[in-house]
């Protein structure tokens, strides 16, 4: 356990319980993934260890944190779904077990700055994924229409006219700064991929943003560039990211 927190703590400067549950095996990445997307109720569920066990793994993480001196900070874990749902962690969703699950423990070597990075990174909540199905045929669960893109449910797959993010507009991979700027001021949207059957992973091809905010980007950055807004919305074609995955 002290060595999982230890190799945490040395990459990021702050470690996590789920830190600790990956670091030692108990819990494998591809369930984490899942916990997070919703399908999972709670962690726990996932974790590949009996109650007792978790519990006194839990007890020697948060003693080694106190004897360290790191400063512990409850953060915010949301689904990486549309509604948000605050994710849980223990099969009694016990309040003060779910708060030491959610407590994240910062190096105190860290300026009082630093920390304030650390802690916007780790509440920002998760991107919404939006999926580009390989098949155009395929039936949203509520309507039983379709459309170019589709977010997962509980039920199934859903059109964006039902999720009321039909108005989206879609802007292609290959620009950072753009994407960047777009991601920063646009309240709705989501990241797109798309499974590739060769490389058998999901791949990012770009990211849905409100219409509105993509003229006002294109207009900012015509202006530093000296281009034309349709100029400066121009992306060339460039390599996808990766976005793991094993949906």
């Amino acid at each position: 356990m002290v060595r999982a927190a230890e190799a945490a703590l040395v990459a990021q400067n702050y470690v996590r319980p789920i830190d600790v549950l990956l670091g030692i095996g108990w819990l494998d990445p591809g369930a984490e993934k899942r916990w997070r997307q919703g399908q999972i109720n709670y962690l726990e569920r996932a974790v590949q260890a009996n109650l007792n066990k978790i519990s006194e793994a839990m007890k020697q993480f948060r003693h080694w944190a106190n004897a360290k001196g790191l400063l512990p900070r409850e953060s915010h874990y949301v689904s990486q779904t549309r509604d948000r749902r605050t994710l849980r962690f223990s099969i009694s969703a016990n309040p003060s077990i779910e708060q030491a699950y959610r407590t994240h423990w910062i190096s105190p070597a860290l300026s009082e700055k630093k920390r304030a990075r650390v802690a916007e990174k780790t509440d920002r909540p998760p991107d919404l994924v939006a999926v580009m199905p390989l098949k155009p045929d395929w039936k949203c669960h509520r309507c039983g229409g379709t459309s170019g893109f589709l977010i997962m449910e509980d039920p199934g797959p859903a059109c964006m006219r039902c999720l009321g993010m039909d108005d989206l507009e879609f802007v292609p991979s290959g620009d950072a700064l753009l994407t960047r700027r777009l991601k920063a001021k646009s309240a709705r949207g989501a990241v797109v991929v798309r499974f590739s059957r060769s490389r058998k992973r999901y791949e990012r091809q770009g990211i849905l943003v409100e219409p509105q905010i993509l003229a006002e980007v294109g207009e900012e950055l015509a202006k530093d560039r000296g281009d034309t807004p349709a100029m400066a919305l121009e992306t060339p074609v460039a390599d996808s990211d990766i976005v793991g995955g094993d949906e």
